[in-house]
C-alpha cells in the first residue's frame, strides 16, 4: 500500500538565501511535482501576498503556483475570521498582511479597533506604536503575525515583527497571541490546507526554534536543513531535535530514494479522523 506523505517547507535558508535560489531546491520541487506529493511553502514574513511570493519563487526557476504559498499573514487572517467574524484590525505592517485580513472579511481602521495586529514592516514609525499602545490599553487586542525578533536581508539585519511586539508589550503590559511558526495554530492550518492527517506531514525547514519546534510540537516528521542559519553543531543545543539532517534539499532530488525514504512512521491512531460520521460511532 502507497503511504500518503506531504511536505511543509520553509523557504528562506531553504530554497533560497535572500535573492539567490539555494543549488539543487528547484530539481527538488520538480521531484516532488513528478511524484505527485502535495507540499506548501511556509513562511513567517507576512509582507507579500501569497501571489507576489509565488511570483518571486517562479522567477527564482521555482515551479510554484498561489495554492503552494501559505504565509503567516493569511493564518493570521484566517484565526482573526474564526475567533471574530467581520471584525476591524489596526495594522501594522504592509500589503500581504492588509491583504489577507482583507481577503477574510476584516475592515482595516485607526480607530477603536477589535485587534492591533502586528507584521513585518519597514514603515514603522513612532507616531503608529504610539497609536497601538493607546489602542491596546483601550481594550484592542494585541495579535502578531509571528514572533522572529530579526530579519536577514542582503545589507545586514534589520528589527523583525517580535522586537516590534516586545516594544508594545514592555509599554501595555499586555502578551500578544502570536500565529506563525512555531505557534500551532498556523503549522495545523497548513496541514489541513493540504488534506494531510499528522502521520503523513514532514516539515523541512531551517530553524530549529520555529521550522522544527513548530513541527516536533505538532508530531509532524522534520527534517533540518543546513543551507540557512543553522550548524550542525547547534542541534545538540537544543531539548528536542530533528528527524533528520541533511546539508540542502538538493540531496534529495540527487537522489530520489531518499526522498521515498521520507515516510512519516508517527502511530496513525494518533491521527484525527478525517470521517465526522466514523468518528461518531467510535466507542468511548
Amino acid at each position: 500500500m502507497r503511504i500518503r506523505k506531504g511536505f511543509l517547507i520553509d523557504m528562506d535558508g531553504v530554497i533560497y538565501r535572500g535573492s539567490q535560489l539555494i543549488p539543487g531546491a528547484d530539481a527538488f520541487i520538480k521531484a516532488l511535482i513528478e511524484r505527485d506529493l502535495p507540499f506548501l511553502f511556509l513562511t513567517n514574513n507576512s509582507q507579500r501576498t501569497r501571489r507576489d511570493v509565488a511570483t518571486k519563487l517562479i522567477r527564482m526557476g521555482i515551479p510554484a503556483e498561489e495554492r503552494h504559498v501559505f504565509t503567516c499573514a493569511m493564518a493570521t487572517a484566517r484565526f482573526l475570521a474564526s475567533q471574530k467574524p467581520n471584525g476591524t484590525a489596526y495594522v501594522i505592517g504592509e500589503s500581504g498582511l492588509s491583504n489577507a485580513l482583507h481577503t477574510n472579511g476584516y475592515s482595516i481602521v485607526d480607530n477603536a479597533p477589535d485587534y492591533v495586529v502586528v507584521g513585518e514592516g519597514r514603515t514603522v514609525t513612532l507616531e503608529m506604536l504610539e497609536t497601538a499602545v493607546q489602542m491596546i490599553i483601550d481594550g484592542a487586542k494585541l495579535i502578531a503575525t509571528n514572533l522572529d525578533p530579526n530579519c536577514p536581508t542582503s545589507t545586514g539585519t534589520r528589527p523583525g515583527c517580535g522586537a516590534t511586539v516586545a516594544y508594545l508589550e514592555t509599554a501595555t503590559g499586555f502578551r500578544a497571541l502570536s500565529v506563525g511558526k512555531p505557534s500551532p495554530v498556523m503549522m495545523r492550518m497548513a496541514r489541513k490546507e493540504l488534506g494531510l492527517a499528522t502521520s503523513e506531514t514532514i516539515m523541512i525547514g531551517d530553524t530549529m526554534e520555529t521550522d522544527i519546534l513548530g513541527g516536533v510540537q505538532m508530531g509532524y516528521r522534520t527534517v533540518l536543513v543546513l543551507s540557512g542559519g543553522t550548524k550542525a553543531a547547534d542541534v545538540d543545543r537544543f531539548a528536542y531535535r530533528p528527524d533528520m539532517v541533511v546539508d540542502s534539499v538538493a540531496e534529495f532530488a540527487a537522489t530520489p530514494r531518499r526522498l521515498d525514504e521520507l515516510v512519516p512512521t508517527m502511530n496513525r491512531e494518533d491521527d484525527s479522523t478525517h470521517d465526522l460520521h466514523q468518528w461518531k460511532r467510535t466507542p468511548a
